[in-house]
Parts: structure tokens; C-alpha cells; sequence
């Protein structure tokens, strides 16, 4: 006789948290349709192998599952490798320490308060002007590959200095502005480009890099369009469109508390 116990619907919940967590880095990617694919072969590979005992397919099913789960690895290590970036970050180990730590003191939060505000004033600027901007905020993983690609600047976040370096003038107009440590640490950086088909075609290059970095870590992105100075963020992959001012401030607060 079938049992079902509390261990079954804990291994249940577990697999689908699983299949839940690799489509939203295959939809983020877009590979959504290698995501099913995959899915209607493990589920045939399952039902040829385990319910109708199938010896022959399912021993050829067995030889391609050994050979596919290498191919995967390969095909998929980017976001394989954010996965175990994400699993090992800081900010996870906060779910298990934060009834131990003492939270941060009030005003390391007015700190934090007045330099996203400069940066919220220079993206507010730059979008009535008409001026193209993209910023990237460091967050647990380390960009230090991408500041490495840039101009090194190191200095103290400034509303002048930021609307300086985006100047449509400026040497480093194109490249992406990298935040790390309360600190402007390098401009005109290169970003991997996102090849999700799904982007909407009136977004340009900065939405795609904005698109790629956040794909591939946990930073958020603030692109200030050149064509229309419309505001958006990227964060996991993910666009948030057309945003004003002080729907940028709300946002940005309440991903960096």
C-alpha cells in the first residue's frame, strides 16, 4: 500500500522549489524552451525507465542522461555559476543570522540614505536632459572582473561627478559606471550584452547589458535611456520600466536595506 508522509511532501516541495528556481535562470537567459525540452525528456525518460520498465529504451535513455548532464554543465555555465554565487552569498546566510546580529546602527542607514540620493538627483537630471546613463551597484558578488575593464576612478559618490563622467561629451559616455563600497570604483566598463529575444525592441544596448550583468549576479542596474530619458532599474534578470524619481529612491531603499 502507497504511504504518503510529511518527508514525501518535503521531498515534493523541494524538487518543485528546484524546477521553480531553474526557470527563472532559463526565462531570465532566455532558454525557456530548453527548460522544457528538458522537461519533457526527463518526465519520458521517467515514465519509459521506472513505470513501463522499457529495458532497451531506457537503458539508451540512461546512456543519454549520463552524456546530457556534461552537455548541460557546459551549455549552461554561466548560469550555473551564478546559481552557487547566489546560494553562497552573504545576503542567503542573513535569513540564518539576522535574529543573532544586531541590525545596523541608524546611522550607517542615514548614510546609505544620502548617497542614493545623490545618485537618484544625477538620474533625474541626466533624464531631463536627455542624457544616457548606466549604473551598476555592487551588491554581494564581486565585480571586480567588470572594474577591471573600465577607467579606475575611486572617489566619493557625487550628483556633479556622476552627471560629469556621462557627459554626452565625455570620454566615458558609453561604458557603465560601477558602484562598489559607497564608492565610484570605475567608468566606462564593459558589460556582457543579454541575448534574451524576449527584450522589448525599443530597448537598446544599455538595456541589454543592464539586462546581461544582472543576469549573471545579484547587482542592480539603473539605466537612464538616451532616446526618451526614461528611468528603469534591472535587477535578477528582470526590467523595471519607466520609472520616476522617487519611485527609483523607494526601490533602490528597500533592495539595499
Amino acid at each position: 500500500m502507497f504511504e504518503f508522509g510529511i518527508k514525501d511532501a518535503i521531498d515534493i516541495l523541494l524538487v518543485a522549489l528546484l524546477l521553480y528556481y531553474a526557470w527563472r535562470l532559463m526565462k531570465s537567459s532566455g532558454s525557456l524552451n530548453i527548460f522544457y525540452g528538458i522537461l519533457v525528456f526527463v518526465v519520458t525518460w521517467i515514465v519509459v525507465s521506472q513505470m513501463l520498465e522499457m529495458k532497451l529504451l531506457g537503458s539508451i535513455f540512461d546512456k543519454l542522461v549520463s552524456v546530457g548532464v556534461i552537455a548541460l554543465i557546459i551549455l549552461f555555465q554561466e548560469e550555473i555559476r551564478r546559481f552557487f554565487l547566489t546560494l553562497g552569498s552573504q545576503r542567503r546566510l542573513h535569513f540564518i543570522t539576522r535574529f543573532f546580529v544586531k541590525r545596523k546602527a541608524g546611522t550607517d542607514q542615514e548614510h546609505l540614505d544620502q548617497q542614493l540620493m545623490r545618485i537618484v538627483l544625477a538620474c533625474d537630471n541626466m533624464s531631463k536632459n536627455m542624457v544616457g546613463a548606466l549604473i551598476i551597484l555592487e551588491r554581494e558578488m564581486s565585480l571586480s572582473d567588470i572594474i577591471k575593464s573600465g577607467e579606475m576612478i575611486d572617489a566619493n559618490i557625487s550628483t556633479e561627478l556622476i552627471k560629469n563622467i556621462f557627459f554626452k561629451n565625455s570620454p566615458l559616455h558609453d561604458g557603465a559606471m560601477i558602484i562598489s563600497h559607497n564608492r565610484i570604483m570605475a567608468a566606462g566598463c564593459i558589460l556582457p550584452v543579454s541575448h534574451n529575444l524576449n527584450i522589448p525592441k525599443e530597448l537598446g544596448l544599455r538595456h541589454r547589458a543592464a539586462l546581461g550583468i544582472t543576469s549573471q549576479s545579484d547587482a542592480i542596474a539603473i539605466i537612464v535611456s538616451e532616446e526618451t530619458g526614461a528611468i528603469s532599474v534591472a535587477q535578477g534578470g528582470e526590467f523595471h520600466l519607466r520609472l520616476a524619481s522617487n519611485e527609483l529612491e523607494s526601490y533602490l531603499i528597500n533592495a539595499l536595506k
